[in-house]
């Protein structure tokens, strides 16, 4: 897929917020002078090209209460698929990212409390045979991360 100027547009005015209203996606679509629907056609068309992997909030567990870790396995690359696919069915897996590192796969737990973070990742160390390394948060930054598209 090849990005024209608009969907340029869309993905950097959407890393900055969307807005909390009846229809947003039609008081986005109006800042860009296009239909709703074509901007809805748009995300829908970028997300199928793998252009963006997900549309959607970004919740931080803690402040709601929760508890989010983020983890790391080593996983041999022939099983690797197959790991992913065991790993990616729980619904307390956030994100999910390959390495190139012997820690070859990293993912965030999110869930509704730090008991609840033990018990995912021995359950998915009881479903794959391999260890679950645990990293939770120490100190939290906020870097503002932005991709100019």
């Amino acid at each position: 897929m090849t990005l024209d100027e608009t969907d340029r547009r869309i993905l950097n005015r959407l890393q900055d917020g969307f807005p909390i209203t009846e229809r947003p996606f039609a008081q986005v679509a109006e800042e860009f002078g296009i239909p709703e629907d074509d901007l809805i056609a748009r995300l829908e068309a970028m997300k199928e090209a793998r252009v963006i992997t997900r549309f959607g909030p970004f919740f931080d567990a803690a402040a709601m209460g929760g508890a989010f870790c983020l983890c790391a396995m080593a996983v041999p690359e022939e099983e690797f698929d197959a790991v992913a696919e065991k790993v990616n069915a729980h619904p307390e897996v956030a994100h999910n990212y390959a390495r190139t590192h012997r820690l070859n796969m990293w993912f965030v737990l999110a869930t509704e409390s730090e008991a609840e973070i033990a018990q995912t990742a021995e359950r998915i160390e009881q479903e794959t045979g391999i260890a679950v390394l645990q990293f939770p948060k120490l100190q939290e930054f906020f870097i503002r991360f932005r991709v100019a598209a």
